[in-house]
């Protein structure tokens, strides 16, 4: 039988150990395993009641780069997810990279069910930009599994979200140009557009997936970054990083 603090403990250690993540015994099976793993990782580093929730590979790009046929969400730690700007040890990170995200500040609760985008609009407080920092814990995605990914939160160490756009209605929010730059030379770019039709179709997405019904749904007050607008910038060096959307405040990080 799937024991998900078991499997949860490996992970942890894995980390801790600043090693890579590889196929385990134990390790989940299913989509729903490594939702209840990212549980039980949650409590294990305090964070049962999450600053919010990534969705990763929401864009075709992404899911090219990863090999993934579809969306897949982790959790945030609340002592991972930062206000408009901050500066992180560049040597706190495992092969880290950064991505180029619109996110939002959910205004009401969105109890596990299908959603429609209206739906979950409404409980929308604020879009903003963000920066995820990922960092690359795996080798071989394929050999790994799916589950095992999501249990192991897809990619995400920590975030950067910009200040709050409540008049976000006066955008249209599903064609907003984001850029990303490091050191102030231009990476990559690409359009919300490209995140599921619309990012707003990312959020019903995750508020109906496996892993908000885990948690016991996603909550107001947190923070849900729908996605890459561009592949992962990998860094090999200390770095100041910013990401644009056009009509929203700038986020920057910078790794020292």
């Amino acid at each position: 039988m799937f024991d998900p603090p078991t499997a949860a403990g490996i992970l942890h250690k894995i980390r801790r150990d600043r090693g890579l993540v590889l196929p385990f015994p134990g390790a989940p099976a299913t989509v729903a395993d490594g939702a209840a793993t990212q549980v039980a990782l949650a409590e294990l580093v305090g964070a049962s009641e999450p600053a919010g929730f990534k969705i990763g590979a929401t864009g075709k790009r992404m899911q090219e780069y990863l090999g993934l046929s579809g969306p897949a969400a982790g959790f945030m730690a609340p002592g991972n997810v930062y206000r408009q700007t901050a500066t992180l040890p560049f040597a706190g990170f495992i092969r880290p990279g950064v991505e180029c995200e619109v996110a939002v500040r959910l205004a009401h609760d969105l109890p596990p069910r299908s959603y429609t985008m209206e739906e979950v609009a409404d409980a929308v407080g604020d879009v903003v930009a963000g920066v995820e920092i990922v960092e690359n814990r795996y080798d071989d995605l394929r050999s790994l599994g799916t589950p095992t990914l999501i249990a192991d939160q897809v990619y995400h160490c920590a975030a950067v979200v910009g200040d709050s756009r409540r008049d976000w209605r006066n955008l249209d929010v599903g064609a907003l140009h984001g850029r990303i730059s490091v050191d102030g030379v231009p990476r990559d770019q690409g359009v919300s557009s490209d995140l599921m039709g619309h990012p707003f179709a990312c959020l019903a997405w995750l508020a109906g997936s496996d892993v908000a019904a885990a948690f016991g749904g996603l909550k107001a007050g947190q923070v849900v970054m729908l996605g890459s607008v561009t592949p992962p910038v990998w860094l090999d060096a200390p770095a100041e990083v910013t990401v644009t959307f056009d009509g929203l405040p700038t986020v920057s990080v910078r790794l020292a």
